[in-house]
């Protein structure tokens, strides 16, 4: 019988192509063992070349050959390196002039039963317009790409907890997907006007209470490593530090910069 209290063995590279599956770009291609992604600018997940494992040509021909694939997208060419594991190709990316951003830690806890929720949590398999605007992307109305790219996986759930009668706006969501034994959770995010009342782990419980339902056995979140609030709450659930990844943008072009 598995250990219901240990997180599953898994590597980077594994862990990273699973938690992609989460969250797709609308436009996916193998190159080699990466995958390129593009989804009209929004997130740096849905456009970014995830680089876990080998391109299928020289890698300073494979940086040549990703910029022009985004190149011709419009967008800015971006490349998401997961450490340990893609140092080398890191170290390409950096001497082609490619600018580092900062560390996004992946974090690994094993799906316990957390306590129950204090406050009433919705669930629902698509977000509605009050769930669309109480998801603050780095602080940002979403563009209207967003509800195309937050669908977009097998067997997504979003999270929502209302304070005020509608149509005010929700007090909590977050999101959830189930990839095989592994709830991975994004877009948690709490209204200004409701923090330190207990909603992020209130969603974070009732996401963990539908993945168990689902057979998952562990939960993954990338987190940035600047968010300190957030760090400091999955520690308290559990969560430890698995890897860490960072984007990579390549020098200024035609294209647009992607939300990274």
């Amino acid at each position: 019988m598995p250990d219901a209290t240990a997180v599953p063995v898994i590597g980077v590279l594994e862990l990273e192509r699973l938690a992609a599956r989460t969250w797709r770009g609308l436009e996916e291609e193998p190159y080699g063992d990466w995958t390129l992604r593009a989804g009209g600018g929004f997130t740096g997940r849905a456009n970014s070349v995830l680089a876990a494992g080998e391109p299928p040509e020289p890698l300073e021909r494979a940086v040549a050959t990703v910029t022009r694939w985004y190149e011709q997208r419009g967008l800015r060419p971006q490349a998401s390196v997961a450490v340990p594991g893609a140092e080398h190709v890191d170290a390409v990316l950096d001497r082609a002039g490619w600018s580092r951003l900062e560390d996004n830690l992946v974090l690994v806890a094993p799906l316990g039963a957390w306590d129950e929720p204090a406050v009433d949590v919705a669930l629902a398999p698509a977000p509605d317009d009050a769930w669309l605007r109480g998801y603050h992307y780095r602080g940002t109305p979403l563009p209207p790409v967003a509800r195309e790219i937050l669908v977009n996986a097998d067997e997504p759930v979003f999270a929502s907890v209302r304070s005020d009668s509608a149509p005010g706006p929700l007090a909590a969501v977050a999101r959830g997907a189930r990839v095989a034994d592994w709830l991975v959770v994004s877009a948690v995010t709490v209204d200004e006007r409701h923090r330190r009342r207990g909603l992020a782990t209130a969603v974070m419980s009732a996401l963990g209470a539908w993945g168990r339902s689902r057979g998952a056995r562990a939960c993954l979140l990338q987190v940035a490593s600047s968010n300190t609030g957030a760090l400091a709450l999955y520690e308290r659930l559990g969560f430890t530090e698995h890897h860490r990844y960072h984007y990579r943008l390549g020098p200024e072009s035609a294209g647009e910069p992607p939300q990274s």
